[in-house]
């Protein structure tokens, strides 16, 4: 076969390279998982601050939190590279001249480590990938929780067998605390667990508004079913139960 040199003008290949929002080339290029659209990173990430829909297509991304639906596209970034030579230095410029402008330390991306050995203490950590702060961006709920007291009625209640198997725990010393919105009641379970060494016979129960609340809701459908209208923190209540 004659093999000839194909010639391809950038030009015509600028409508698959270059931002949509900024009309610039890619910079940390960053597709969408939904519908496989590329932006710049920065570019994406402040268009989502006031959206939640995809500039392009105006699909919906994510009901709240639509940063859960992007990944940094490194194919696409090394494609920008090769089409356009010295982008990458330019760009790494400009990011180090803005850090210095600010009396800011220069932040080493992490392709610049690459080739350094890690240290041996770190290889047996666990895998930071660029999903370890996946609840970072989460909408915030504020919590107050505190020991279930029975009130003065239960107490003169006959001795039912509900009420002689309730075990009197302990108290948590730090009792506000701040979590992600989509944290269920089962991993509060499993905290207090842990900080007030509860067997693992034992069943621990939330309530909210004297409620129990199931294992499986999240905050926020607390907050909206329970504590709508009212100021924070949302105050939960813990018990220990006997066994089953």
């Amino acid at each position: 076969m004659d093999s000839k040199e194909v010639v391809i003008k950038i030009r015509d290949l600028n409508p698959h390279v270059v931002c949509s929002l900024c009309a610039g080339y890619f910079v940390d290029a960053t597709t969408i998982t939904e519908c496989l659209h590329t932006f710049c990173k920065s570019c994406i990430v402040k268009y989502f601050q006031t959206s939640k829909n995809c500039p392009m297509c105006n699909l919906q991304i994510h009901e709240t939190q639509p940063l859960f639906n992007i990944r940094l596209d490194r194919t696409m970034q090394d494609i920008v590279a090769k089409l356009v030579p010295g982008i990458t230095e330019a760009e790494e410029a400009r990011r180090r001249e803005f850090y210095e402008s600010r009396g800011m330390a220069v932040i080493k991306r992490p392709d610049e480590n690459e080739n350094e050995k890690p240290p041996v203490e770190d290889v047996v950590k666990r895998d930071y990938s660029e999903n370890r702060n996946m609840y970072r961006d989460d909408e915030q709920v504020s919590l107050c929780v505190e020991r279930y007291e029975e009130s003065k009625v239960e107490e003169n209640e006959d001795d039912t067998e509900e009420n002689r198997t309730t075990e009197t725990v302990g108290i948590l010393t730090k009792k506000y605390l701040r979590c992600s919105a989509r944290m269920m009641v089962v991993q509060l379970q499993k905290l207090l667990r842990m900080k007030l060494n509860i067997p693992g016979e034992k069943q621990v129960e939330i309530l909210c508004n004297e409620h129990i609340i199931h294992p499986f809701r999240t905050m926020k459908f607390i907050w909206i079913s329970e504590w709508l209208n009212k100021q924070p923190p949302m105050v939960l209540h813990y018990r220990v139960r006997g066994p089953a």
